[in-house]
């Protein structure tokens, strides 16, 4: 496999039981052998990927002093600006060498007390910044929902399953600023070899090359969507949710060669998280006798603080 599988999502949308069919069929296998794909006909719209990215690097291009502005201690990275530095992958020291924004859920008045998320800054000096971030996560969301769907077929679940979890969950939209590279890296890459810690991620097409992701056979492939696609894969929850028969695979943001160290890298991933009461206790139907269970039993909020602690964004 030299690339990741290509799929429809009007195949699911049709009317025509044959296509949502083998859509079911298809995300299941890309999953099961190497937890990423490429989406085409999604709910995200070709002006919606290209506002966001001129007001994502409008705000970037702002000074440290203005974004520290929007950098808040108290909201532990949920929300708002995170600087250089500041995160790294599981079991890594070194920083990663990028810069990032939040958005998070957008609540009915009547769910704020419920669900006690921290509201979204406002960004002043970019006055179209927050307008293009919600349309693109809610464009997103959507997508995301309708992948879930076709997952629950697979696994043999009612089809509105995931939907319950995924109402007013703790999803975040980060758009990402990889700098030019001015000198040689201190044992860092962009984003160093990781899984992601949600059910599923939904990525809008990177600016500049340099995902890959690492297959069975333990190679290193480009991860490289179609225009006008999208990148969805496997996250942590919903691999331990189906005792790993959904893989959520090992990926990284590699430097790119030396004669492109100039150029800056924008990337803007969607992280589709449940409500943090969701159990991610394993699925009954994945556990046999060749597949005993391999998880201890946790809600998605307390598998969530573990791992930001893991990367360093929260403190024991």
């Amino acid at each position: 496999m030299s690339n990741i599988p290509s799929l429809d999502l009007n195949d699911f949308l049709s009317n025509d039981k044959k296509r949502k069919d083998d859509f079911v069929k298809s995300v299941g296998k890309a999953y099961q052998e190497i937890g990423f794909l490429s989406l085409k006909n999604h709910f995200l719209s070709k002006d919606n990927v290209e506002n966001l990215y001129n007001q994502i690097k409008y705000f970037f291009d702002m000074s440290s002093e203005v974004k520290s502005k929007y950098e808040f201690d108290g909201f532990k990275g949920q929300r708002g600006y995170t600087s250089f530095g500041k995160e790294h992958a599981k079991g890594k020291k070194e920083g990663d060498l990028k810069e990032f924004w939040h958005f998070g859920q957008y609540l009915e008045d009547g769910d704020k007390l419920k669900f006690n998320y921290p509201d979204n800054p406002y960004v002043d000096e970019v006055p179209e910044f927050n307008t293009a971030g919600e349309t693109t996560y809610k464009a997103l969301e959507k997508t995301g929902v309708y992948v879930l769907r076709a997952i629950a077929l697979f696994l043999e679940l009612e089809e509105n399953h995931f939907d319950k979890y995924v109402l007013n969950g703790n999803s975040i939209l980060r758009p990402i600023h990889y700098p030019p590279i001015t000198k040689e890296p201190d044992n860092a890459v962009r984003a160093a070899a990781h899984g992601d810690i949600n059910l599923i991620t939904l990525l809008m097409g990177a600016h500049g090359k340099g995902l890959q992701v690492r297959n069975n056979k333990g190679e290193w492939i480009d991860a490289i969507a179609g225009e006008d696609e999208i990148v969805v894969n496997v996250g942590d929850m919903l691999s331990r949710y189906t005792n790993n028969k959904l893989k959520s695979t090992i990926h990284r943001v590699v430097n790119p060669p030396k004669e492109y160290w100039s150029k800056s890298r924008y990337s803007i991933p969607f992280f589709l998280h449940p409500i943090g009461t969701m159990n991610l206790n394993v699925l009954e139907n994945c556990i046999n006798d060749q597949n005993p269970k391999g998880f201890d039993d946790i809600t998605a909020h307390d598998f969530l603080i573990n791992r930001l602690i893991d990367i360093g964004v929260m403190k024991k």
